[in-house]
């Protein structure tokens, strides 16, 4: 899209509460390019567990990402609690489909999902942990607001451990 003056203009995003529906995107985002960093892809079976999870995740919330403007899937973003350093935090993570990527749909998708979980109550700290080779997540981090605070060992998934990046947003600022 391109506005006046030939600044291109920011596609919006929309978060759509995660549905029974949504399993095919969850299958999407299960390639082995999307979980490159994640350790790879899921079995079907962890896969059916997973959206049972994520219909239900309570507290937090999954959603799919649409294009604002015609409702086009993009991708998936999500909030849920996490022990973390002795307290409780709640925890994001998303996957923008491969064609949908380098437009800043996951920077727009992240600082919605800030809002969403300000606006849940909660936790005072979101935050987020992609690997430290990770480099457009970890951009997605800093566009949207996030402070690093720097590389953690982290599991995910259980049994698989990486070196993250610990990213960091106050919900109680703003």
């Amino acid at each position: 899209m391109e506005s006046v003056g030939g600044e291109p203009e920011q596609e919006r995003v929309r978060l759509e509460a995660w549905g029974e529906g949504d399993l095919w995107l969850l299958r999407r985002v299960n390639s082995p390019e999307m979980t490159e960093h994640l350790g790879g892809p899921e079995s079907e079976e962890k896969l059916l567990d997973r959206h049972r999870r994520y219909l239900e995740l309570d507290p937090g919330r999954m959603y799919r990402v649409t294009l604002a403007d015609g409702g086009e899937t993009v991708g998936s973003i999500g909030f849920w609690a996490r022990a973390w350093q002795g307290g409780t935090v709640w925890e994001t993570g998303w996957g923008v489909l491969p064609e949908f990527q380098g437009r800043g749909l996951a920077a727009r998708a992240a600082r919605a999902v800030v809002q969403e979980a300000r606006a849940a109550g909660g936790p005072r700290w979101l935050h987020a942990f992609p690997g430290v080779e990770h480099a457009a997540s970890n951009a997605v981090c800093r566009r949207a607001g996030f402070t690093l605070r720097g590389p953690v060992d982290f599991e995910y998934p259980k049994g698989h451990w990486i070196t993250s990046n610990d990213w960091r947003i106050d919900l109680s600022a703003g």
